[in-house]
């Protein structure tokens, strides 16, 4: 429990004195009486490692002293017959490193005792409106015991930046679960490529990067998985996955696993006969070289959005060579007609979420990459149909996606193992 021993106590000296509250997520119903697979709030859990539903981690800041308190379900030996384990209040604070810790049913009394005299609440406030009305319910508890001499707070603070903040730079113990997961997913990936061929349909394909997350011991995916096979690839969230493959088609994977809650996002692009046509060639050879120009301005120093101003580069000469846009680079740049082909940024944070804690921009200044930073890099090439675009480049949908570790020296490509060369992806195929 180290690592969330260690965050606790460095949340306490980046935040001024008072109360941090941060609720977990319930389980949620799914249909009738049965939920979906129980997912941790993120923050939550990083705090913590506390991994079941309906529990709340409080901190007690006060003048240099400090107190971690877990608020989580009763035992009830009777439930757990049905649902499975429950730690209890005794177990966790033993177990996950807290001060003390209560039953979940004694929350509303107890924190109108925490918070008698204190200054303020850090809180994620705004967040949710059945939160924010609960957080002052507390607050009022308190107000009303004032002619008893006591204070309610009088600032409540949005804790969510701070966490966020700590979060953007991962620990050692968070990049093994990192890379981990980026090597699971670069391997179900490979299956993919050596699985598909014309007559399955998209849900197949899907079916065997799932069934090698679990395999290796993944059992959620970081999100929904996008399998999408000839036009549905120009489609940035495309999540149907039900087309039947044609041979001809590319098809564009865009999935991740999660490990201990931490994720991987790879996409990658390759011919469903495995072999590229001539204008399949052209277009993902140019995304491909738009991605290494993204990834070698992956560097400390470089702002966050230097890969995407490269890619951006690299892509918009190309859609030039091909005469898809006319006139000169900067003209084609600066007007943003390359948003025809290319419409989103190259990249984000990554970690406990896929799209991940952290914020892009300080002080309306693209924020300076440093070591520690965990990001996606994504290029990608969308031909629909238009009058500019001739009949071959039509429905082609490129994008190529690695997750990097921004490091002292440069960076460190998670998903280096997945094939990813024109001539890699069609040598697996091959076999």
């Amino acid at each position: 429990m180290q690592p969330y021993v260690t965050r606790r106590a460095t949340l306490s000296t980046r935040l001024p004195a008072g109360v941090v509250i941060v609720p977990n997520t319930t389980e949620i119903i799914r249909n009738a009486d049965t939920t979906y697979p129980f997912r941790y709030d993120s923050s939550f859990y990083y705090l913590t490692g506390f991994n079941e539903p309906d529990a709340i981690f409080v901190q007690i800041n006060q003048a240099g002293s400090m107190q971690n308190i877990l608020f989580c379900r009763p035992k009830d030996l009777e439930r757990e017959i049905w649902d499975g384990h429950r730690h209890g209040p005794e177990e966790a604070s033993k177990l996950f490193g807290f001060d003390a810790a209560y039953s979940i049913e004694e929350l509303d009394n107890k924190m109108i005792e925490l918070l008698q005299n204190q200054p303020r609440i850090h809180t994620p406030f705004g967040h949710n409106a059945a939160w924010d009305s609960r957080v002052s319910s507390w607050v009022n508890g308190v107000r009303a015991k004032v002619r008893s001499g006591v204070t309610a707070p009088n600032e409540i603070h949005d804790v969510r930046g701070t966490i966020a903040e700590m979060r953007l730079f991962k620990d050692e113990f968070e990049l093994v679960h990192l890379r981990k997961a980026g090597l699971i997913n670069s391997v179900a990936h490979t299956r993919a490529m050596r699985f598909a061929r014309p007559g399955q349909m998209e849900y197949e394909v899907e079916a065997e990067i799932l069934h090698d997350y679990y395999r290796q011991g993944s059992r959620f995916p970081a999100y929904s998985s996008i399998v999408a096979a000839g036009a549905n690839a120009t489609c940035l969230h495309y999540g149907e996955n039900n087309k039947r493959l044609q041979d001809g088609d590319l098809i564009l994977i865009d999935a991740g696993c999660e490990i201990e809650g931490y994720a991987s996002d790879i996409t990658r692009t390759f011919p469903v006969n495995g072999k590229y046509s001539g204008p399949q060639k052209d277009v993902y050879e140019i995304t491909l070289a738009a991605q290494y120009a993204a990834l070698d301005a992956c560097r400390v120093g470089q702002s966050w959005n230097a890969p995407h101003e490269a890619a951006v580069r690299v892509l918009t000469q190309g859609m030039l060579d091909l005469g898809l846009l006319q006139g000169s680079l900067d003209e084609a740049i600066e007007s943003l007609s390359y948003k025809q082909f290319y419409m989103h940024n190259t990249g984000h944070w990554m970690g406990l979420d896929v799209h991940d804690a952290g914020a892009y921009k300080i002080q309306g200044e693209w924020r300076k990459l440093e070591a520690g930073m965990v990001m996606t890099v994504e290029p990608g090439f969308y031909i629909r149909p238009a009058p500019n675009v001739p009949k071959h480049f039509e429905n082609i949908g490129v994008r190529i996606e690695d997750d990097v570790l921004i490091t002292p020296n440069g960076m460190e490509n998670l998903t280096a193992s997945c094939p990813k060369t024109v001539a890699e992806i069609e040598a697996v195929m091959a076999r």
